[in-house]
């Protein structure tokens, strides 16, 4: 893992990170409080959406909340065709939207390459000093599309926000049978009239997920229209799942 622009600002500390994964190249960017806590910090793995990157906007938003905020480190990679994987940098979302479309239909390997990216950004990750603590991971749409077979995949994991996404789709099959496999805490996100992922499906989903410990958040409005209190939400859902000290009495 080689890291660059190594900055703070606002109170956070910034670092963009580059890793090598056989002949991939694995783009990404770590959020963390300035100064390392006395024990090892908890960890989100946060992925970003079709058409977006490591840096849209509500992805950096959500990194900087969860180091400034609940003092736990983000960290967010390109999905496939997406941002520093692409030629232009990712600079035409749409380009890049439509690229991931067709490799989602015709790529059957492309979920198993980005759970072993995953994987290998979060060996990596919990290897620097000041990390080490529970880690989790938050991802919508795209996010879960290829964010829950890691989810299944990866034991480490022990908390997740994932939604936007329903039971349909050119891997379906693969979803249908890793959501029985997630069995860490689950925090679930829908939008009554989303575009994309029908809200059936999306029950379809969320009811297919293994873990008993499971909570849907509905709101209306279409796929792109989650409200900013359900980031907020999200965020203390998850530093709360990945804390380390007892529940007050």
């Amino acid at each position: 893992m080689r890291f660059s622009d190594d900055s703070v600002v606002g109170g956070v500390r910034h670092r963009r990170f580059t890793l090598a994964r056989g002949s991939r190249t694995v783009p990404g960017v770590l959020w963390s409080p300035p100064a390392e806590p006395p024990e090892p910090m908890g960890l989100v793995l946060i992925g970003h959406g079709a058409s977006g990157s490591k840096y849209q906007d509500y992805v950096r938003s959500l990194g900087r909340e969860l180091a400034s905020k609940h003092q736990l480190a983000a960290a967010a990679i390109d999905g496939p065709t997406h941002g520093d994987r692409r030629d232009d940098g990712g600079r035409d979302g749409q380009r890049a939207f439509l690229d991931f479309a067709m490799m989602w239909s015709s790529e059957p390997g492309m979920t198993e390459e980005m759970v072993a990216d995953w994987q290998a950004t979060l060996d990596a990750l919990l290897a620097l000093e000041g990390l080490g603590g529970p880690v989790g991971y938050w991802g919508l749409s795209m996010g879960t599309i290829l964010g829950l077979p890691f989810v299944a995949a990866e034991k480490r994991v022990s908390a997740a926000v994932l939604g936007l996404m329903g039971m349909t789709g050119p891997t379906t099959e693969r979803i249908r049978a890793d959501a029985p496999r997630v069995s860490c805490p689950v925090l679930f996100l829908l939008q009554w009239s989303d575009e994309l992922f029908s809200r059936q499906s999306g029950f379809e989903l969320f009811d297919a997920l293994g873990t008993p410990d499971k909570t849907l958040h509905a709101n209306t409005g279409g796929h792109g229209a989650v409200p900013s209190h359900e980031f907020a939400t999200s965020a203390s859902f998850l530093a709360r799942r990945l804390s380390r000290r007892p529940p007050a009495s």
